[in-house]
């Protein structure tokens, strides 16, 4: 009895193995796909500025648009790319919530004030969420992005959208929460955590220095030196070789 149990457990693994092998390979075959059509539409203007000429973003929002439920095109007229963080613009963010069932509605709205309110499909209680101009301008926000001096009240909008549908169906935004008007022009969120990366030191506080590794007292080492053959170009290197450009042809 006891040997049948283990091969029934042992025939169980293998099938849910194989069952993640195939959904994986059926992925990278959509994957695959996505990028054929990716490189053909990248140089078209049916694409957002941000991932213009990139077909490797293009294929990313086809996939994160697909697994939201949005077909190809609609995806691409929804997402964008903002210094590397993807997000969903705000009309399209209340569009797949409402797509679900759940109710959101803009009860005010001017200039200097939004108020926002929504509740999930079967619940009889309405949360209400409220943005206004003073709060922005305490976030910085105002700031930072030139369209809050153009259309307050849209941007306003935005703002509460994106926090309306996070409070009451977190679940149908999944890994992309944010409304592309959320995000700054450093693609970060207000108010969500920065997290820099952990050294082998932390990890490892006993080890022994690797040689040649600087011994420091101080604040340990994050970023390895831009001649290191591991070192990755960030966005911040691009934005400094763009504005040395710009600084040389001025």
């Amino acid at each position: 009895m006891t040997i049948d149990i283990h091969q029934q457990q042992n025939t169980d693994v293998a099938t849910t193995q194989q069952f993640e092998g195939d959904a994986l390979v059926q992925w990278a075959m959509a994957a695959d796909r996505a990028y054929q059509i990716a490189t053909k539409l990248a140089a078209t203007n049916f694409v957002p500025q941000s991932m213009k000429g990139n077909p490797g973003n293009v294929t990313a929002a086809i996939l994160a648009g697909n697994e939201l439920g949005l077909p190809p095109m609609a995806a691409l007229r929804s997402i964008d790319v903002i210094q590397g963080t993807p997000g969903l613009r705000a009309h399209a963010m209340r569009g797949l919530v409402q797509s679900k069932g759940h109710q959101v509605q803009l009860t005010e709205s001017t200039p200097e004030k939004c108020v926002m309110r929504g509740r999930r499909k079967g619940d009889e209680d309405w949360q209400e969420v409220t943005w206004e101009i003073e709060r922005a301008r305490l976030l910085g926000v105002t700031e930072r992005n030139p369209q809050w001096k153009k259309q307050p009240q849209t941007m306003l909008v935005a703002r509460a959208t994106g926090e309306i549908c996070r409070l009451i169906a977190s679940d149908v935004l999944h890994a992309m929460p944010y409304a592309s008007e959320e995000l700054d022009g450093f693609g970060q969120a207000d108010g969500a955590m920065q997290v820099r990366p952990v050294t082998i030191r932390e990890l490892a506080p006993d080890a022994a220095p690797a040689e040649g590794e600087p011994q420091s007292e101080g604040e340990p080492r994050t970023e390895l030196p831009k001649d290191d053959p591991w070192y990755v170009p960030t966005d911040s290197d691009e934005d400094a070789e763009a504005l040395a450009e710009y600084e040389a042809q001025s």
